[in-house]
């Protein structure tokens, strides 16, 4: 990028700003963004590059749609924010009503946080106060499968895979948890005892210090995007039934129509204990999340001692994210979204598939709007993310992963520039034995 173009500010940016999993001044390349339309983000040299990350999977319409700037210029007239200790309003209400009646029956109560991560720490806070008033105060630990990732603070951490959850360092301060293999049955085939056999044992010999089991249902996102068979929920809930142990979903990456159904647990016939819902809830507009969970949970804390869920966050329901969360949920339903999921799905299927030729590639696999190419080896994210900016896409790779989750309102000449670019760029790579 020419000085010429770079703005006065981006300096200052390498200064003082840590950007996500990244260094002070680490010399990792950044992108100036001055504007955002659609699918396109707008560099500040004017060059325009086609989204394939939606922004790490959140904007799910594209930017700068105008039926969701109306929604939070409506909110703004009336109020940005208001405390909801002891208060209340109408956005966090219908919203509420909305969120009950899109997800299974049993869902009925919602308690609203800041971020995906601490919707996990809220579910796992849930679980262990409702064993605790339940008289079984022994339950405080929790079981997942490997490869997965909840969040970066301390609870959602712990649950996170001890190896591939980018946690390593703070395995001596965190609470040590229930780790089993993940199910190796695709997605599409049904499971089998040896998939389900390491949680069958776990749960038989420790069930009585388990609060719950987590677990991102069909899709492990940032944990090495593995999709795994439906068939294992269905299993993995019978086996919480015959332990006691509750049941909580993980949906922040997959809810809101990413796998092709609104929530990746409509793939199985299970319904959890508790959900989490992030990241698509406000379209990308906002930082909001919830925790939805069942009437006997949510009663059984209420009605014990202290007699009061132990959470509350400042900006707990903020009235703009809520507006635009309701605003954004309509927006989809009113769409033409599983057709588009659908119609993206086959081209990533049928324009990836060639990278699969490619020695350095180890698998291509899709699951509605989300395409994978798992590589051989990592990918050096010193200079690929430039060779992408050269293609005219965003793509942001990690580890060996180099994946595609486009916005649904992305139009197929705008994919086949990002799948095009995935080939042209990971096909230069050398391959090393």
């Amino acid at each position: 990028m020419s000085s010429k173009t770079t703005p006065d500010w981006l300096a200052d940016d390498a200064k003082h700003i840590w950007h996500p999993y990244s260094a002070i001044n680490s010399g990792l390349p950044i992108f100036p963004v001055t504007s955002a339309h659609g699918v396109r983000l707008k560099l500040s040299d004017d060059r325009e590059l086609i989204d394939g990350m939606s922004s790490w999977w959140c904007a799910i319409h594209g930017y700068n749609h105008p039926v969701l700037n109306k929604a939070i210029t409506d909110q703004l007239e009336s109020m940005a924010h208001v405390m909801f200790g002891g208060l209340t309003h109408q956005p966090a209400v219908e919203l509420a009503n909305k969120l009950v009646s899109i997800t299974p029956e049993p869902l009925q109560s919602v308690f609203f946080s800041d971020s995906g991560s601490v919707s996990v720490e809220v579910a796992m806070k849930m679980a262990i106060q409702y064993w605790h008033t339940k008289g079984h105060p022994k339950k405080q630990k929790f079981l997942t499968i490997r490869g997965g990732y909840h969040g970066d603070t301390f609870g959602a951490m712990s649950v996170c895979d001890p190896i591939t959850g980018m946690h390593q360092l703070f395995t001596d301060s965190i609470q040590p948890q229930f780790f089993v293999d993940k199910p190796v049955r695709p997605f599409g085939e049904a499971c089998n005892n040896d998939d389900l056999r390491p949680m069958h044992e776990m749960l038989a010999e420790y069930h009585e210090n388990i609060a719950a089991v987590i677990l991102e249902p069909v899709v492990q996102g940032a944990g090495g995007m593995h999709f795994y068979s439906a068939d294992y929920l269905n299993r993995l809930r019978e086996l919480c039934n015959k332990y006691d142990v509750l049941l909580i979903f993980d949906e922040i990456a997959t809810g809101f129509g990413r796998t092709g159904k609104l929530f990746a647990l409509e793939h199985s016939k299970v319904v959890p204990d508790i959900l989490c819902l992030g990241k698509s809830l406000t379209g990308g507009y906002m930082t909001l999340a919830a925790t939805l969970t069942t009437t006997e949970v949510s009663q059984t804390i209420s009605s014990g001692d202290p007699g009061l869920f132990m959470h509350g966050p400042t900006f707990m329901a903020n009235p703009l994210a809520c507006s635009i969360a309701l605003t954004s949920i309509k927006l989809l339903l009113d769409s033409p979204w599983q057709a588009n999921v659908a119609r993206i799905e086959q081209q990533l299927k049928d324009e990836l598939k060639v990278c699969a030729s490619l020695d350095n590639v180890k698998e291509v696999r899709v699951l509605g709007a989300i395409g994978v190419v798992e590589m051989n080896q990592p990918v050096d994210m010193k200079t690929i993310p430039q060779q992408f900016v050269d293609e005219g896409v965003w793509v942001r790779p990690f580890g060996k992963l180099v994946y595609l989750m486009p916005p649904f309102v992305i139009k197929s000449n705008e994919l086949s520039v990002l799948t095009q670019a995935v080939y042209n760029v990971i096909s230069k790579i050398k391959h090393k034995s």
